[in-house]
């Protein structure tokens, strides 16, 4: 009889969520709306309700909490890229800053995106961990093929890393490599991101560069 699939550990999610916000407080003043540290005051604020729910198995709790952190660290990042872009023209910023501002809004728009597939695919992780394998979902991993490496363990489940994998790729090669996207809207995030990640690396990047 199949083995039901072990519960995912939270502390991943909860050392990505923290570290968007040591990444905010390590943007320019200019790049962050209000206070610089107000945003990793929130972020802590609920994502330890969340560990908690989740301890407590109130899961719905858990997940409401989780699309609002979410949503909460999505808005930061578009806002500061925006910032970001519209102080562009005016070429009053230091080289550095700008260098430090592109690396921090990169690495954030992986870890955030990394959290929005973790979130969304096969119904969550609580849906995932109730399965007793993986079997279909928003992307399709090489571990579900039938005798692939990797493959030994008969519960397999995708895990934060997995998604964090994907998003990494996806924001320095454009692609996520080895992982189709099959699902809508999983392909609508990826563009997306895809998008933020070029607009980082090519447009910031470069004129940063240009100015040393």
């Amino acid at each position: 009889m199949p083995k039901k699939s072990i519960e995912e550990p939270r502390w991943p999610v909860l050392v990505a969520l923290l570290a968007v916000g040591g990444l905010y407080l390590a943007l320019p003043e200019y790049l962050t709306f209000g206070p610089s540290w107000f945003l990793p005051a929130v972020v802590t604020a609920l994502a330890l309700p969340t560990l908690v729910f989740h301890r407590m198995g109130r899961h719905r709790l858990d997940r409401i909490l989780g699309f609002l952190l979410n949503g909460l660290v999505t808005s930061a990042l578009v806002a500061s890229l925006l910032l970001l872009l519209t102080r562009l023209p005016a070429r009053k910023e230091a080289p550095a800053d700008l260098l430090r501002g592109a690396g921090a809004l990169w690495v954030t728009n992986v870890l955030v995106f990394a959290l929005w597939y973790w979130r969304l695919d096969a119904g969550g992780p609580h849906r995932r961990e109730k399965q007793t394998r993986h079997t279909e979902g928003a992307f399709f991993f090489p571990q579900m093929i039938e005798g692939a490496p990797g493959n030994q363990a008969a519960n397999w489940s995708p895990r934060f890393i997995d998604y964090l994998f994907i998003a990494f790729n996806t924001s320095a090669a454009f692609s996520p490599t080895d992982t189709p996207v099959l699902g809508r809207w999983a392909k609508v995030l990826s563009m997306l991101q895809a998008v933020i990640s070029l607009l980082v690396v090519v447009i910031l990047g470069s004129r940063a560069v240009g100015l040393l």
